[in-house]
């Protein structure tokens, strides 16, 4: 009988070494790098905008080309804010994953894309990623940037992250939803692969397990890092179904139905987190959230055609019947108002 494969030491697999003041080192060649794209680049522009200088954050705004010509069409696109992958504690906004990532997304689905920083765990343990999230929010509603007063219809936001970057679209979503950030408007959720826990072990999480590139000790890892001190995985940041603060699960849905949000959840059948998104978008569906559910096996990549049509769909679909922001503030705001 042949000996199991060893399970990869997860803070190899990260690219991070565990420091004795608590810190981690990161690798800073793991990933590449890449600046922005200001002049005409073929098909979308870019530009680095600070958000907060107090916390050192950026965002990078992508614009498509087409829509710096008048003749073409002078009406606004969509805006979607974007949050990066990596656990909450790896990562930037500036790699060339992420950048050729944002790059397409704006030219496939015909949006500017607004690609936020920031701060990482463990020097900076949740909630400083969503307060980091709700920045970037302020600074789209109040940028005086030209690229956004131009070509972004900040009436028309979509919330959209990656792995821990769907983690945070979705609570930052959460905390926004009643908050007062006219003219802007939030319209909906894209949660793409996004991170979810819970101290009981899911079915996929079991099957998954010794994964030989996200294994269950990967996970646990970043959730251990990045967690507020003396919390587990049943913590509301990790696990959508203890709801927010003294907001049960239910309640929380139920607000979001009423101000007509559409969310998307795309997840990879081959992957551990696959029963946690479900369990997600389930949680939106009871309620009488408008949800599109994407689980396929290849985890809607950056490589997938299907998946840019797929969220392109989505965000032009015709949005449910919204009841008005003066009915939904009945019931008030909720964690990270901003």
């Amino acid at each position: 009988m042949s000996e199991p494969s060893p399970v990869p030491d997860p803070y190899a697999l990260m690219g991070i070494i565990k420091n004795q003041d608590g810190s981690i080192t990161r690798d800073p060649t793991r990933f590449p790098r890449v600046p922005a794209t200001p002049d005409p680049f073929p098909q979308v522009i870019s530009k680095d905008v600070l958000v907060n200088p107090s916390n050192s954050t950026w965002m990078r705004l992508y614009v498509p080309t087409t829509a710096l010509n008048d003749s073409v069409s002078s009406k606004k696109l969509p805006l979607v804010l974007y949050y990066h992958g990596g656990g909450f504690i790896t990562c930037s906004f500036d790699l060339k994953l992420f950048h050729e990532f944002c790059n397409r997304l704006a030219r496939e689905c015909n949006v500017v894309v607004a690609s936020a920083s920031y701060r990482l765990a463990p020097e900076f343990k949740l909630p400083a990623a969503y307060e980091d999230g709700v920045d970037a929010l302020k600074c789209l509603r109040d940028s005086p940037h030209e690229w956004i007063k131009s070509y972004a219809d900040i009436s028309n936001v979509f919330l959209m992250g990656t792995n821990s970057g769907g983690n945070l679209a979705y609570n930052v979503g959460l905390g926004s939803a009643f908050a007062d950030l006219s003219p802007l408007r939030i319209c909906g959720l894209i949660l793409h692969a996004p991170l979810f826990g819970g101290e009981e072990r899911c079915e996929s999480e079991l099957r998954h397990v010794d994964h030989q590139v996200f294994p269950l000790a990967l996970t646990d890892l970043c959730w251990n890092l990045c967690l507020p001190d003396g919390e587990n995985r049943d913590h509301e940041y990790s696990n959508p179904t203890v709801g927010v603060g003294d907001v049960g699960p239910d309640d929380v849905m139920r607000r979001i139905e009423r101000l007509g949000w559409k969310v998307m959840v795309i997840g990879d059948e081959d992957l551990l987190l696959i029963d946690r998104q479900r369990d997600v978008a389930d949680l939106f569906k009871k309620k009488g959230v408008v949800v599109v559910e994407r689980f396929t096996g290849d985890d809607g990549g950056a490589e997938s055609t299907t998946l840019f049509a797929s969220i392109r769909n989505f965000i032009y679909s015709p949005p449910p019947l919204r009841f008005s922001l003066k009915e939904a503030y009945i019931n008030g705001p909720i964690a990270y108002d901003p």
